[in-house]
């Protein structure tokens, strides 16, 4: 399951490159377990990382990791993304994670809804809350094919066979 649901570490550690500007409010839409956050927050300390994750069972495994630890530049909330106040985020981390809501044969459990409605309509929410971002906004897809990303956005950098972009607004 972690080769296809939870980030690697060389991957969060560039997006996390790229996403740490001094005392930035980063999101991890869809964090899982929380290894992007952890990660991110570990070898950048200097900015704050926010996971949201729809599975309860999920953000309590990352919030227990995050405890063990000791990490006070990390917080997961467990909440679907439509439940979210984008504007109290600076910049954003997405490893794709509505293509579970069309992928069935790799889910993470059969909790989630599947169907390619709600992959198209998270889809499009993310792509509205990210086109109403102040310039300067950054986003780091990985494994994503962009669908996500609204014009005005200007891809900066694609690393690991262009699987993982960088995003800036303009």
């Amino acid at each position: 399951m972690s080769l296809k649901h939870w980030t690697p570490v060389a991957i969060a550690k560039k997006a996390a490159e790229y996403l740490a500007v001094k005392h930035a409010k980063i999101l991890d839409v869809g964090s899982g377990i929380g290894k992007f956050c952890l990660t991110a927050a570990h070898f950048y300390p200097d900015s704050f990382y926010f996971g949201v994750e729809q599975r309860h069972e999920l953000v309590h495994y990352a919030r227990t990791a995050k405890r063990y630890l000791g990490m006070d530049n990390v917080d997961f909330l467990h909440a679907n993304i439509t439940q979210i106040n984008f504007k109290e985020f600076d910049h954003f981390y997405f490893y794709n994670s509505f293509f579970e809501n069309i992928d069935q044969m790799n889910a993470i459990d059969d909790s989630i809804e599947t169907s390619y409605s709600l992959y198209t309509y998270y889809s499009v929410y993310l792509k509205g809350v990210l086109s109403d971002k102040p310039e300067g906004t950054r986003v780091v897809t990985y494994q994503s094919l962009g669908e996500v990303i609204p014009s005005g956005y200007r891809m900066t950098g694609q690393f690991y066979d262009s699987l993982l972009q960088f995003w800036i607004k303009e």
